[in-house]
């Protein structure tokens, strides 16, 4: 039987560590760069995507006419959902952790269930703490080759810019280098 519980007690202890780095994940910054062209003209280009961001929540807080350079900032929030859904997984895997060790020292007597109490609300409050910031997205107007294709350099989190591609890809007739798409290993 101690057998059992201390492979059920390594168990516990992985869960928590898979708890953990999702927290870490959830706030990970996700900024990154690309250029992409269009065959429209620059004025065109840019009137479509800043009425874009608008629409989506993005506020204009600079620009740098002698750099051809515009910036957008834009508040995250947490999801209050997955913060309780956290809460609960962190709390039951608290009171799981501490069944177990009930189990392997039983002198302690019920003490370690109270765990359910620590780590539930603080899983939750970490997400939601950490999953909140302000991020920034950023248009560089980029010298071009061709007389009536715009370049552009962006600067933006990933999903935003997988959202423009998605977006407005057929309407500006946008190319890249498909890097968005491509999965990291």
């Amino acid at each position: 039987m101690e057998n059992s519980l201390n492979s059920t007690l390594l168990l516990t202890i992985l869960l928590f560590i898979g708890l953990f780095f999702f927290l870490r994940a959830s706030s990970k910054d996700r900024t990154t760069t690309v250029e992409i062209t269009s065959s429209k003209m620059p004025i065109e280009v840019l009137d479509i995507i800043c009425n874009w961001l608008t629409i989506r929540g993005w506020k204009q807080v600079g620009g740098d006419s002698t750099q051809q350079k515009l910036e957008f900032k834009g508040e995250v929030v947490s999801s209050k959902l997955l913060a309780i859904f956290l809460t609960l997984l962190g709390g039951l895997g608290s009171c799981s952790l501490g069944l177990v060790i009930v189990q392997l020292y039983p002198r302690l007597g019920w003490w370690p269930l109270l765990l359910g109490l620590i780590g539930g609300p603080l899983s939750g409050w970490i997400y939601f703490i950490k999953s909140r910031r302000v991020e920034s997205f950023e248009l560089k107007l980029m010298d071009t080759i061709k007389r009536n294709s715009t370049a552009l350099k962006i600067r933006a989190h990933r999903d935003e810019l997988i959202a423009l591609d998605s977006d407005l890809k057929d309407k500006l007739d946008l190319e890249s280098d498909g890097s968005l798409f491509k999965t990291p290993i």
